[in-house]
């Protein structure tokens, strides 16, 4: 049995891309691993500064999860606030952290290459996800591609500080899916909130419809042959068919046809009797938030006790602990 952790973060509503990324796997993997799962709120303080907005992304991205299959008796289940020594050990770790490693991260440099406004935290977010990790002697984080690098800085840092003061850190494997390694949203970019591009999990049917039909398409007549590998229609169509009815499609598109039209309305019906289960448990779930605020309190007081005993750990090691 592994350790497996990984957060999500509540910075928006979720999306498909969250779903078939992160959710979906770790919901299969809490059968037989130890899993850890948790809310990132502190992440999400990087980009939102309305309380009352990340509060209420706080419970919905746990009630998510919940409709979607967690099941909290079987899983460490929490929100990463209600655990404070994850930012004991971020400033811990930060000083044991070099600018330049800092500096090298893709994905600071992509935010703002895009246009958003960067802060501190942004910068120093690949510290936080280090401390995430590190805090729960996590072996296997399952990650996308584009936050593999973000898993080697966490093993960058982990490695210096080894050397510094013993084993004290365990090293964490990634986790990659290459079938599932990045999801198009509806402009063909990655799937993201910060680009407004997103299908979202639980989307009213007028809704799913028209962002479904505004996916972008190239403009291959309907009688020609289409390409289904450099389609961002047919990477979202395979996620949600059975392989035997993306194989059809597969042909459809090599021998000319069809139309992307016809493809977007029957992505849309797939994707809305997909989530018809789910969202029965979510409307369930969703008159009941004082239930979920109390299995997340549940979950942080059953997790805590792991990040005491590190962070005890750790300071020895670096000499806070003076009485030693």
């Amino acid at each position: 049995m592994s350790r497996i952790l990984s957060g999500i973060q509540p910075s928006g509503t979720l999306h498909i891309g969250n779903y078939f990324a992160m959710m979906k796997p770790m919901i299969e993997l809490q059968y037989h691993n130890d899993l850890f799962c948790f809310i990132v709120n502190y992440h999400a303080l990087t980009s939102i500064h309305n309380p009352k907005e990340l509060a209420e992304n706080t419970i919905n991205a746990a009630m998510d999860f919940i409709a979607l299959g967690l099941d909290p008796d079987k899983a460490h289940f929490w929100v990463q606030s209600d655990i404070p020594e994850v930012a004991e050990l971020a400033w811990i770790l930060s000083c044991h952290t070099s600018l330049g490693l800092l500096e090298r991260s893709h994905s600071y440099k992509d935010k703002v290459a895009k246009g958003i406004v960067p802060n501190t935290g942004l910068f120093t977010y690949p510290v936080l996800m280090a401390a995430d990790i590190l805090l729960f002697n996590a072996e296997i984080i399952p990650v996308g591609k584009d936050q593999k690098q973000h898993l080697e800085i966490t093993r960058d840092i982990a490695l210096r500080f080894n050397q510094t003061y013993g084993e004290v850190f365990v090293l964490p494997q990634p986790m990659i899916s290459e079938d599932i390694a990045v999801i198009p949203g509806i402009d063909g970019q990655k799937m993201s909130k910060s680009y407004n591009n997103t299908i979202n999990i639980f989307e009213d049917e007028t809704t799913l419809k028209k962002k479904v039909m505004r996916i972008v398409t190239d403009s291959t007549p309907v009688e020609a042959p289409k390409n289904p590998e450099s389609c961002n229609l047919f990477a979202l169509y395979k996620l949600f068919a059975e392989p035997a009815q993306t194989e059809k499609l597969k042909e459809r598109y090599l021998t000319g046809g069809i139309g992307y039209g016809e493809v977007k309305k029957e992505l849309f019906g797939l994707i809305w009797e997909y989530f018809a289960p789910f969202r029965d448990k979510r409307k369930q779930l969703q008159s009941n938030k004082g239930d979920i605020a109390a299995i997340l309190k549940k979950g942080a007081e059953k997790t805590r006790p792991i990040a005491r005993e590190t962070i005890l750990r750790v300071k020895k090691a670096v000499g806070l602990d003076y009485l030693q």
